[in-house]
């Protein structure tokens, strides 16, 4: 039984290490080029490591070559505006679906597992035409409030609080707490470890959209960092690799911080949202 089940282990393991490092690959293709000199980019020779190193020389020419800094900036607005916005949502609905008894509220949650199938791209022309129509394009009204609802985060934090016990929130209904009272005095520290699941989820999704911020805006002033990639791409610099590496580097470093700090909690959201 003993060799068996090592070989089984010995397996998994090989097979997942195996799956991490064609994943990881493109990224460390990436980080490898940012670092090299133009003639060790198109060089016959695969070198990992540069005999060269450029990485002052990529990296500075990152944030001169095109305004890096204000697209990271715009990023970080619009990922955090969104966020906030759909948790002010999200709490309240989820709770709702959760655990208030009213007329409806199967049939409420199946438009919200309906709209789950809806791809926002489907419904861009209509956004982009209501936006034209109320002025609200080329800013940052028109990249966050297409996003204020999302109904996978009200899922999933339904999903959270159908673990709640409710002799929970009789108890806070005893004391006299007021539904909203309860929806952000009680069920929003214990909904913690989902948010941080559905954070991850909406930052990573918001900080590498394309689609819509190429339909929404036209000023480089307010680009979104993939946005900022293609200006990038089309500047001056051309065909020089490295520091367009070093600034696609840049962008993916703060998403990988993000994760690495929320991941125990992005796990116990990810856990405990199907536990009934």
């Amino acid at each position: 039984m003993m060799p068996r089940s090592f070989a089984a282990s010995a397996f998994r393991h090989a097979a997942l290490l195996s799956i991490a490092t064609f994943a990881l690959l493109p990224f460390a293709v990436m980080v490898s080029t940012s670092i090299k000199p133009a003639d060790e980019i198109f060089s016959d020779t695969v070198r990992w490591w540069p005999q060269k190193l450029a990485v002052i020389e990529n990296y500075s020419e990152a944030f001169s070559a095109a305004p890096l800094m204000l697209y990271l900036v715009n990023g970080v607005v619009v990922t955090a505006a969104i966020f906030f916005l759909q948790v002010l949502v999200a709490l309240p609905a989820a709770y709702a679906l959760a655990k208030l008894r009213f007329f409806g509220r199967h049939v409420a949650f199946g438009f919200v597992l309906f709209c789950l199938l809806i791809p926002y791209q489907a419904i861009a022309v209509p956004l982009f035409i209501l936006l034209y129509y109320v002025g609200l394009l080329d800013s940052y009204s028109a990249l966050v409030l297409p996003f204020t609802i999302s109904v996978f985060g009200i899922f999933l934090v339904r999903q959270f609080f159908m673990g709640v016990p409710d002799d929970l929130v009789d108890a806070a209904r005893m004391d006299g707490m007021s539904e909203l009272s309860i929806v952000w005095r009680v069920m929003l520290p214990a909904a913690i470890p989902a948010l941080t699941a559905f954070g991850v989820f909406s930052v990573v999704a918001h900080w590498n959209d394309y689609f819509w911020p190429l339909v929404a805006v036209s000023s480089d002033s307010y680009f979104t960092p993939p946005l900022g990639i293609m200006a990038f791409r089309n500047a001056e610099a051309g065909n020089d690799f490295g520091p367009l590496m070093a600034a696609a580097t840049i962008i993916v470093a703060p998403l990988l911080a993000l994760f690495l700090l929320a991941q125990r909690r992005f796990i116990e959201g990810i856990a405990f949202t199907g536990i009934k």
